[in-house]
């Protein structure tokens, strides 16, 4: 499980034009007070090192900052932050060494390629804060948005490749999630046009030393029985968000950002439900669902906050560049002589998935796969169901 402490929020010093978040900060859910405490002892609960998160992370005032990554570093012996990198400067870099702070950093490229994060003079001064934290001895992972002005695949490769001088070895590659109709005419691209990306960035990569995913992701879920992979192949729980415990400013618990379609911070439940997956396992395709799909035990609809028409209970709206992209890289792999699980291997994982109304156990060493056994709804047994309906006409209906 990733836990993520949110001092300020979702407040931000930038205006991404896709932010996943917007729709939170329109409802008006502002960062509530610090009551650091409260924060500690939900830390504690979880027995698990944290990331701070945003927003923007380093909105925090800087003995705040040092508070907290004190306690990271007595209690876990490491600390995480993931930021946009503009706020950057020597007092932070001095408590990042200081207290062993692992720096995400949020960038889609150069110039253009960053335009619908912020002017062309706070991207170049991003890329001078991401050289400074190299020469300190801090190498940063990146996680970069794919859309119409990143997806420049000379320019792209280009710019890995200065990163990696530095020592830059780690990149995360998103597809741009928005929901506004607007930017996502202007920025999003096709499943295909992801897709030749994609394809061309993973082509790329294999002569290089990098760490890219989802490239990595996909080969470990297709060559390894029990993968520790990241949250969006963990068959997540919409209401739930196993793999990301977010910790608010007032130590509320709130769920990961990116399956809040309507502003409203909903509290976490308790407990974790599989429905979605026993209903994208037996739906079929042309109704929203996955069913006989030959990669659904490695992808299983995908995140839920990327589902068709916003809706959980769909498949990912990227379902043919995910498919497309799991294919050529198997491909590639059996023609590389790499061992991949069989066919009939992957089929029984999917029936496994697709049988599991809420399974009985979890992989509780893999932190993007933990399945509390809990009833969800209070209002059913919690053994395994495995006699629904065989087809969904619609799949809006809730079970």
């Amino acid at each position: 499980m990733t836990i993520e402490y949110l001092p300020q929020g979702v407040k931000c010093n930038l205006k991404c034009a896709y932010c996943y978040q917007d729709a939170m900060r329109d409802a008006g859910n502002f960062a509530p007070l610090v009551e650091w405490e409260r924060v500690k002892k939900q830390i504690d609960k979880s027995g698990s090192g944290f990331t701070l998160f945003g927003g923007e992370a380093l909105l925090t005032p800087m003995k705040h900052l040092e508070e907290v990554f004190a306690y990271g570093l007595e209690k876990f012996g490491q600390n995480g932050i993931q930021t946009n990198g503009l706020l950057i400067n020597e007092d932070h870099i001095g408590i990042f060494k200081k207290y062993k702070v692992h720096v995400g950093v949020s960038v889609d490229g150069v110039g253009e390629m960053n335009e619908p994060r912020c002017s062309a003079e706070d991207t170049k001064k991003i890329i001078t804060n991401i050289s400074r934290l190299c020469s300190e001895g801090i190498i940063p992972s990146l996680i970069l948005t794919v859309h119409r002005k990143s997806a420049q695949l000379s320019k792209m490769m280009a710019f890995m490749h200065f990163l990696g001088k530095y020592g830059v070895k780690s990149f995360n590659f998103h597809i741009l999630e928005t929901d506004n109709e607007k930017v996502r005419q202007k920025l999003q691209l096709t499943n295909m046009e992801n897709f030749d990306f994609y394809k061309g960035i993973y082509d790329f990569c294999k002569s290089e030393k990098f760490h890219v995913n989802p490239f990595a992701d996909i080969k470990a879920l297709l060559t390894q029985e029990a993968p520790n992979v990241s949250c969006i192949w963990g068959a997540c729980d919409p209401l739930q968000t196993a793999a990301v415990q977010g910790i608010k400013g007032d130590g509320e618990l709130a769920n990961c950002g990116r399956t809040n379609k309507d502003g409203v911070d909903w509290a976490k439940t308790t407990g974790t439900s599989k429905e979605r997956y026993v209903a994208l396992y037996r739906t079929p395709q042309e109704f929203g669902g996955c069913k006989d799909c030959r990669y659904f035990f490695a992808c299983k609809g995908q995140c839920p906050g990327t589902a068709i028409d916003g809706d959980w209970r769909n498949k990912t709206v990227h379902c043919s560049f995910w498919y497309n992209l799991m294919q050529y890289i198997e491909h590639d792999l059996r023609k590389s002589g790499e061992q991949v699980l069989s066919h009939p291997v992957m089929e029984e994982k999917g029936k496994n998935i697709g049988k599991q109304y809420m399974p009985s156990h979890g992989h509780a060493d893999t932190p993007h796969m933990d399945v509390p056994h809990t009833d969800w709804h209070n209002d059913h047994s919690d053994t395994p169901v495995y006699n629904l309906a065989e087809l969904y006409n619609d799949t809006k209906t809730r079970l």
